[in-house]
């Protein structure tokens, strides 16, 4: 599965941006799909994941209550939504794909940089 982040941009602090991830190619391997980000001089971190059937989503302790995952499974993309954005979560994000099966994210999309500025 090839995968397409796309969304990212500068926002004031308190602002919202939306990603999208859009994936292509042998979709029907992809179980899960979950968004990564890594902040400046810091390890790559979990963001929020969701699963292609029933929609089961899992979010990061410090994004809970702020974003949203989402999918559309008719045009095979993944959303996250962000609203009330911070400084801390100025990062690339990237979105990635897990098997059915799999521990591990075998695919990943090529990153958006979000900037939020104070």
């Amino acid at each position: 599965v090839q995968l397409q982040a796309s969304g990212g941009g500068l926002v004031q602090a308190g602002g919202s941006l939306r990603l999208s991830c859009a994936a292509s190619g042998r979709t029907s391997d992809s179980f899960r799909m979950a968004w990564f980000r890594r902040a400046p001089g810091k390890e790559r971190e979990f963001v929020a994941s969701i699963t292609w059937g029933g929609g089961l989503t899992y979010y990061a302790d410090s994004v809970k209550g702020r974003f949203t995952i989402s999918r559309d499974s008719a045009k095979n993309t993944v959303y996250l939504q962000m609203n009330s954005l911070n400084p801390e979560d100025t990062a690339v994000y990237y979105c990635a794909s897990q098997r059915p099966g799999r521990t591990n994210y075998g695919a990943w999309g090529q990153g958006t940089q979000v900037t939020v500025s104070s």
